[in-house]
């Protein structure tokens, strides 16, 4: 089986820096909190949060792409 070469970007899951880690994983703890309050609680909110900091971090590597 041929293993993908680490220097290409992945588009579905980019790298992110660290500041972009801490604020997903406070968000994904704001989700997990709303989750045990009630499975009934809008969560869409904070789940877009987290697609905009996903979709920042895939632009960035497909610039960062461009470059090389």
């Amino acid at each position: 089986m041929a293993s993908k070469n680490s220097n290409e970007p992945d588009p579905k899951n980019p790298k992110l820096t660290a500041g972009e880690k801490a604020q997903v994983g406070w968000y994904v703890a704001r989700m997990c909190k709303r989750g045990i309050a009630s499975e009934t609680v809008y969560q869409g909110d904070l789940e877009k949060k987290v697609d905009r900091i996903i979709d920042r971090a895939r632009e960035r590597a497909e610039k960062n792409a461009k470059k090389k």
